[in-house]
């Protein structure tokens, strides 16, 4: 059986496990539940009559057969989205749901407040957001707009909004009254991140200024480390003003030199016929204004 023939369920059921690299991995992409894609999986392969995937202790690794099915089932899943989002393009008035990407921290400190905030504005509009380290992809239809750290790298996606942040050492009340005058990076008990996100910022350069570096305390979720930050346990690198130190953190910023660290951007990206969705349009203008608002004058609008 070729390609063209499967149903286009099998052929997101085959692209979730091939990318997520597992089938438990693949059903949480699907919101599956685990057993339920194991038993698709077979009926697709006994469907197509040869074995897809080779089964291995991690996880599961593309036969040659599953190899030459993966690069047409990826446009077939890029023209979905392109036809979906078509026939989404007539919408006039701003109602129903946009999706936004977007990392734990951005998510947890921006995209909130500014969907409450898009809510008194227009009701009818709702903000699904996907807080998560990993790239969603746009030109799939994974999401409508994300926020990332780099620009759009592809000729289907866009850049919608640029803003440059800068970037602190934080410390709840509590730790600062315990530490020396002026500390320096060695001086200080640090939070990070913990497997599988420990090659992101802060980590490596923490290591690259810290000889031998540990430290105090890790954890592969935004805001546990922030709540860690607040308990005292260590010293947080956050992103002004979208992580604005506010009352409730109780956090306050060092005066210690982050050097090529010192800054952060983020990135509004758009798939381009995304933008052609009344909705989508909407949301990403208001998101845009709204970042570069905040860079210029710190949060207030959206709390």
């Amino acid at each position: 059986m070729q390609a063209d023939q499967l149903a286009w369920d099998d052929v997101q059921l085959f692209l979730a496990i091939a990318e997520c690299g597992g089938v438990s991995a693949g059903a949480r992409r699907l919101r599956l539940g685990q057993p339920t894609v194991s038993r698709r999986l077979a009926q697709l392969e006994n469907q197509v009559g040869f074995a897809l995937f080779e089964r291995l202790s991690t996880g599961v690794r593309l036969t040659g057969a599953g190899e030459r099915l993966l690069a047409p089932a990826r446009r077939m899943a890029d023209y979905a989205a392109e036809v979906a989002r078509a026939a989404q393009a007539s919408d006039v008035a701003p109602h129903g749901v946009v999706r936004v990407a977007a990392p734990p921290g951005v998510a947890f400190e921006f995209v909130a407040p500014f969907a409450a905030w898009l809510h008194e504005r227009y009701p009818h509009l709702q903000l699904e957001v996907r807080a998560d380290i990993a790239y969603a992809d746009l030109a799939r239809g994974e999401a409508d707009l994300a926020l990332r750290q780099r620009p759009a790298d592809r000729d289907e996606l866009t850049t919608v909004a640029s803003v440059r942040l800068e970037n602190a050492v934080c410390v709840s009340r509590a730790l600062l009254s315990r530490l020396p005058p002026n500390p320096g990076f060695a001086d200080l008990p640090w939070l990070a991140w913990a497997r599988p996100y420990e090659h992101l910022p802060p980590n490596p350069q923490l290591a690259a200024a810290i000889p031998d570096f540990v430290p105090a305390f890790t954890s592969d979720n935004f805001l546990v480390l922030l709540r860690a930050a607040e308990a005292g346990v260590g010293a947080m690198v956050l992103a002004r003003p979208l992580q604005g130190f506010g009352q409730d953190a109780n956090l306050v910023p060092l005066s210690l030199a982050l050097g090529a660290f010192s800054h952060a951007e983020i990135h509004l990206v758009a798939a381009r016929s995304a933008l052609g969705i009344g909705r989508v349009a909407l949301v990403a203008h208001l998101m845009a204004s709204e970042l570069r608002r905040r860079v210029e004058d710190g949060p207030s609008s959206t709390e």
